[in-house]
């Protein structure tokens, strides 16, 4: 039961975010980014958080304090499906993210999706998924944060899967923070359970961030290992906290 409730929300809440989603699509285009994402970002995050709490869930997060001003993009390890909710209820800095094209199929979330400054990538067609690469890197000049899952599928465990260094070049050719953040617990919402939905307590750590000067004569592999070591220590340290 907790699972229709819980799918139940999230649907009807988004059917009635409807006219919300054409207020934001009216902002005015000069709108300063910081403060435009804010205001769009309000629902997005409001829905998140219910679809969490219908769950059962709770999500902590822990040293927020590190996450920058301005543009980044954020690099987390992707353990269910759940972390997307977690990130976009509890963190408090707006984001898009890079999603797989077969979400373009859901108008509302589409519409939300557009709003907030995702992509949407086609992995199996190379020219439009550098098109959406391409997209996301005039999204973080134009002031608006990103968040990439660089192992590109699912742990489904506390596990990491191994890092893509592809995905850091949005960072690169930008030329904004790359700030690593470990999730822990989310997989054991769906994931664990054959896909049921069951209350799991997921964490969120927030690393220190890699700033441009760090990694400006760096390759894309060694910024992928260093964000991939902080995520395991991150995810290490979230583990003691559960223990104690």
């Amino acid at each position: 039961m907790r699972g229709l409730f819980t799918y139940t929300y999230a649907f009807s809440y988004l059917f009635r975010s409807i006219p919300e989603l054409r207020k934001v699509k009216k902002l005015p285009a000069d709108m300063p980014a910081k403060e435009k994402d804010e205001a769009i970002f309000a629902m997005p995050k409001h829905w998140a958080r219910g679809v969490v709490r219908q769950s059962g869930s709770t999500v902590r997060v822990i040293n927020e304090d590190r996450m920058p001003e301005g543009p980044a993009l954020l690099v987390a390890n992707h353990q269910g499906n759940f972390d997307i909710l977690a990130l976009l209820g509890h963190l408090q800095k707006p984001f898009g993210f890079i999603s797989k094209i077969e979400m373009e199929k859901w108008p509302v979330v589409k519409g939300w999706m557009n709003a907030i400054h995702s992509v949407f990538i086609d992995r199996t067609d190379k020219r439009q998924a550098v098109r959406a690469l391409n997209g996301a890197i005039d999204n973080l000049k134009n002031g608006h944060s990103m968040l990439i899952f660089p192992e590109g599928t699912r742990s489904k465990s506390s596990d990491l899967l191994p890092f893509k260094p592809g995905s850091f070049r949005l960072a690169v050719k930008a030329g904004v923070p790359i700030v690593p953040v470990a999730i822990d617990g989310s997989y054991k919402v769906m994931e664990q359970n054959d896909g049921k939905i069951k209350p799991a307590d997921i964490y969120l750590n927030v690393c220190h961030p890699i700033n441009p000067s760090e990694y400006a004569d760096r390759k894309l592999p060694e910024l992928s290992a260093e964000a991939e070591s902080k995520i395991k220590e991150a995810i290490d340290e979230l583990k003691v906290i559960q223990e104690n």
